[in-house]
């Protein structure tokens, strides 16, 4: 069956299009123009003067190249251009920058192969998706599994009929493939959702029992019988916890997306197929297959993605894929490395951290204000309020990564001879040092173990008490990780959208921000008042001064005060 959006070839630059295909070289010149705050009137009166007359309206021709795109981009799965070409007209003149660089995506954009987990609503009419969905299939996966292979198949489905089933039989002789990969992903969820790995139930087709590129077994030192197992080794050769979910994480991306969207096991990828993993890892699509909120992995909502990674985020994601081919290389496992070679432009990076994921001081003032009062101006618990405001304080007086927040207890605070407290922490690689506790952050903890109605003396304190605590009654687990994001998360999209009037710069860099900005704020205010760069290289445990001084700002500052004083405006 067709879809109900195809993509046309693009015509020739000079071409008439017709009012189904591209816009023409004379449509696209309207709506450039448009955008640059040139009238509708205008723009076609200037570019396109034949579309007028008969009653015919600049408005209506305007509104039907835009509607044109817009339907070309939803044919490509581009949500990202169909919310560019679709926002409203006032202001349209900041996106025209945008609006350009999305026609040149669109001219060679073509609608995706259709995905076994795809919703049969993407793919099918209407009244077939009532049908279907009523009988329980929702899924192209659910849809190509259930159908016999026999004559009249339809009508075990009250109501399909044959007109639709003929379709829906010649939809899949068209993509034959899909019943292969259907067969590849077995999932507990009814409603086809992308999973966790550890919920697939991978046949022998995908599972690398019998992947192209398996060495011979009776060279290889894994006693791994497919793909699943012999990742598993490789992730556990790292003790770190963190380090065990970041690789859990990318090899995880890598076999849901080899099934998924190429029907192949881990071990039969080719180059070919990991340049299009580089190019799927920009932009992860279809959106809502791969894209979602932070959820636990129990969770129905979860999806292998948060959003679209940076150029420095595939590199790294890349690194730890070839990272983890050479090592079943090593092993005899695979014969070759698909990954090899294979380059991300803008991926390298003078240095390893960003130091523009901070918040200024005034910023952060404003931030750390707006946290005030969450109990009666938004509705939050006073349990909820008062870790909120702890989290703040505490990472940013402390500089301490997420994953060290979330596994702090009170057994790891100590105080020494002069009075000063600190908190033991195992970092990266399991090195453990210790971070000095300022005053702020002692106050808030002192704070925070009242608000929990826990003792506020060491000498009564449980060694096992985590530091920041779970909002369950009578629960003395820690949070984790993913709730850590989720509760910052929640507050920086309140803050964002309280200050978007007044503020719109600060607004986008709140629904930015991470846990991580909380480290990156913390250096770079020390740095800016007063702290030497060994203290806190040493507070950050970073290997070299030079990974520091990325957030000493000061001789810029006073670089520009000084230029800015000799250069006054003309009087």
């Amino acid at each position: 069956m067709k879809t109900r959006l195809t993509l046309p070839s693009p015509p020739a630059a000079d071409a008439e299009s017709s009012e189904s295909g591209f816009p023409g070289a004379d449509e696209l010149a309207v709506l450039r123009a448009w955008y640059a705050g040139v009238s509708v009137r205008q723009a076609v009166a200037r570019y396109l003067p034949s579309a007028l007359g008969d009653g015919k309206s600049a408005r209506g021709v305007l509104g039907r190249i835009r509607r044109r795109l817009v339907d070309i981009a939803r044919a490509a799965h581009r949500d990202d251009l169909v919310a560019l070409l679709t926002r409203p007209v006032a202001g349209r003149e900041q996106h025209e920058k945008g609006v350009a660089q999305a026609i040149d995506a669109l001219r060679t954009a073509r609608p995706p192969e259709p995905g076994i987990a795809d919703d049969i609503a993407q793919w099918f009419s209407p009244r077939a998706v009532r049908v279907l969905h009523a009988y329980g299939i929702t899924t192209l996966a659910d849809l190509t599994v259930r159908i016999p292979r026999r004559r009249q198949w339809w009508k075990a489905v009250p109501g399909l009929g044959m007109a639709s089933a003929r379709s829906i039989e010649a939809f899949f002789a068209a993509w034959p493939a899909l019943t292969d990969r259907a067969r590849g992903l077995v999932v507990a969820s009814q409603r086809g959702d992308i999973v966790p790995w550890e919920t697939l139930k991978l046949p022998h087709e995908v599972d690398g029992s019998a992947g192209t590129f398996r060495a011979p077994p009776a060279t290889c030192t894994l006693d791994a019988s497919n793909d699943y197992e012999a990742v598993q080794t490789w992730l556990s050769l790292h003790e770190a916890p963190a380090t065990q979910r970041t690789y859990r994480k990318e090899a995880e991306r890598l076999i849901l997306w080899a099934i998924v969207e190429r029907g192949r096991a881990l071990s039969s990828l080719t180059t070919e197929d990991a340049i299009a993993y580089r190019t799927f890892l920009r932009h992860p699509a279809p959106r809502g297959r791969w894209i979602g909120p932070v959820r636990p992995r129990t969770s129905p909502d979860w999806r292998p993605f948060n959003g679209t990674l940076s150029a420095r985020s595939v590199a790294h994601a890349l690194s730890i894929l070839g990272a983890l081919f050479r090592w079943l290389v090593e092993q005899r496992y695979v014969l070759a490395n698909p990954f090899a070679g294979i380059k991300v432009r803008g991926g390298k990076t003078a240095s390893t951290l960003d130091a523009s994921r901070a918040f200024t001081d005034g910023e952060w003032a404003l931030v750390r204000t707006m946290a005030e009062g969450l109990e009666w101006s938004h509705g939050w618990t006073v349990s909820a309020a008062q870790r909120l405001r702890f989290l703040l304080d505490f990472g940013f007086a402390t500089g301490l990564r997420a994953s060290e927040l979330v596994g702090a207890t009170l057994g790891h605070v100590e105080t020494d001879a002069r009075g000063e407290h600190w908190l033991r922490v195992t970092g990266k690689g399991g090195k453990v040092a210790r971070v000095a506790l300022p005053p702020l952050a002692w106050d808030a903890l002192t704070r925070y173990l009242a608000g929990r109605q826990l003792p506020t003396s060491t000498a009564r304190w449980r060694p096992d008490t985590p530091v920041i605590g779970s909002l369950e009654a009578d629960s003395d687990a820690a949070i984790s990780s993913v709730r850590l994001w989720s509760v910052l998360e929640r507050f920086l999209v309140l803050a964002a959208s309280a200050i978007e009037t007044d503020h719109p710069p600060l607004a986008e860099k709140l629904r930015r921000a991470s846990p991580h900005w909380l480290r990156h704020t913390h250096a770079t205010y020390a740095l800016g008042h007063g702290a030497e760069l060994t203290t806190v290289r040493d507070n950050l445990r970073h290997a070299s001064v030079s990974t520091t001084s990325i957030y000493l700002h000061s001789d810029e500052v006073k670089r520009a005060r000084q230029i800015s004083e000799a250069f006054t405006t003309r009087k």
